[in-house]
Order: C-alpha cells, then sequence, then structure tokens
C-alpha cells in the first residue's frame, strides 16, 4: 500500500492523525504538507510534536522559516516555505534537514512542499484539501524507500481509503 486518503471531520482529527503518524514515523522521516491556508498543515505538525514530547508551543515558521524542536524522544525541524520562491528556497538548504549531516537525525515536516524545486528520495507526502461537507480530506502518500506502513492509520481512522 503506497497511498490512503482520511476524511478529518475536525482540528482534533486532525491532529490526532500527526499524533498516530509520529509513533510509527522513524528517525530520519521526512513529511511534506501540502495544501491551500487553513487546511491543516501546522496542527498536523502540531500533534507530530506533541507525540514526540515536545513541550513547547509548535507555532508556523512562516516569518522564521525553520523551528527546530530538540527536548523530545526525536528533534523535530519544521519548515514553512508558503514566502519563499524556488530560488530562496535553495539558499535556505532545505536538504540539511532531510540528509542528517549538519543536524541530529530526527523527523522533518515542511509545510508548503509543492513550492520545493528538488525533494528527497524517501518521503511522506500529505496533501490537505478542505472537504465539501466539511473538514477536511488527506491523501498520504509513501515516496521511496520509507519504513513506514501507511496500514497503521486502519484502526485510527475507520474512514479509511485504501488507494
Amino acid at each position: 500500500m503506497h497511498s490512503v486518503s482520511i476524511f478529518l471531520p475536525d482540528d482534533r482529527a486532525t491532529r490526532q492523525l500527526g499524533k498516530v503518524l509520529a509513533k510509527s514515523l522513524p528517525k530520519r522521516s521526512v513529511v511534506l504538507l501540502e495544501g491551500d491556508l487553513g487546511t491543516g498543515k501546522t496542527t498536523l505538525v502540531q500533534g507530530i510534536g506533541e507525540s514526540l514530547g515536545i513541550t513547547e508551543t509548535i507555532v508556523s515558521p512562516t516569518f522564521t522559516l525553520i523551528n527546530e524542536y530538540t527536548q523530545g524522544r526525536l528533534p523535530l525541524y519544521h519548515l514553512d516555505l508558503y514566502r519563499l520562491q524556488p530560488a530562496e528556497i535553495e539558499i535556505i538548504y532545505p536538504e540539511t534537514y532531510w540528509e542528517w549531516v549538519e543536524v541530529p537525525p530526527g523527523i522533518t515536516a515542511i509545510e508548503w512542499a509543492q513550492r520545493l524545486p528538488y525533494k528527497p528520495s524517501d518521503y511522506l507526502n500529505i496533501h490537505l484539501t478542505f472537504n465539501l461537507e466539511g473538514g477536511r480530506q488527506a491523501k498520504i502518500e509513501r515516496v521511496g524507500e520509507l519504513d513506514f506502513d501507511l496500514g497503521i492509520l486502519d484502526s485510527e481512522f475507520p474512514n479509511l481509503n485504501l488507494e
């Protein structure tokens, strides 16, 4: 199974998705988040941080570009590319946060990942959209050789659609 689709009725469910993912994501995982403003990208990252035991308030790094949270079970690196053009993104060297040479291995979450001029070889792609009936839809795709079983979401989200 390489992709699933999940209906998320509210912020609590979106945060819960982040918590469930973080429980099983291995060290050196990259989560690429795509979606319009307000679809829940930061809320999902907050759930990841909560599950990692990070007690700091997790906010979108829209203006700081990168927030590093290092006091959890694994470090969490949170990037937000909303205000950047592809040439500007190259200057901040996002690969630093998936090559793990200059930072300790952890989990990297990148909001507005569709703006990346290049991507890592292995990652979890999450595309969030608004649902016409309310809530959100999350399409989650495992790309490359990321050691993560999407099937673990089945027990937590009964409305899971396998693709």
